[in-house]
Formats: C-alpha cells, sequence, structure tokens
C-alpha cells in the first residue's frame, strides 16, 4: 500500500504492519474524541515514526496513487478530526 504523509512525501508499507499502525490509530482517534492534546501529540508523532520506520520511501518524482493520506506531524487536533472517519485515519 502507498501512504502519504502530508507535506513529507510517500512510503510504501507491506499490508503485515497494518495491525500495529490501527493500535496506534484507535488510540489516536481515542484522544481526539476526549480533546486530550498531550496525548494526541504523542501518539500521532509515534503513528508517524512507525510508518517511516516500517514503510520504504518512494523517489520524490514518483507519481504514485496513495492509497492512505496521514496528516503531517504537526497537525492540529482540530485539523485531524476534520479526517478521522468512524475508522480513524486508517480503515479498518
Amino acid at each position: 500500500m502507498i501512504v502519504r504523509i502530508m507535506g513529507e512525501g510517500q512510503v510504501r508499507l507491506d499490508d503485515s504492519h497494518f495491525a500495529e499502525l490501527n493500535k496506534l490509530d484507535d488510540e489516536l482517534l481515542a484522544e481526539v474524541e476526549s480533546g486530550d492534546e498531550e496525548g494526541f501529540g504523542r501518539t500521532l508523532a509515534g503513528l508517524l515514526d512507525a510508518v517511516r520506520r516500517l514503510g520504504t520511501p518512494l523517489p520524490d518524482d514518483a507519481l504514485e496513487p496513495s492509497e492512505l493520506i496521514l496528516p503531517a506531524s504537526d497537525a492540529t487536533l482540530d485539523e485531524v478530526r476534520e479526517m478521522l472517519s468512524d475508522d480513524g485515519l486508517i480503515p479498518g
């Protein structure tokens, strides 16, 4: 799956990593819903770090369609709230 982190670029991520990412996504969703700014910042950073660590960066000139778009590391709680679906940022 191709994942875009807004403002950074794209990474190719194997589907086997989505269980780990979904745990972080569930935490992030709960923190957004409760308005926990501190927890939100920590969990968003953890989620993005996991995508960077587990994924393989695509070249800057690659134009692959992104199957998943994640917010930038400096996104606010309100900005992420607007991006969320019932499943969070990551479907499933």
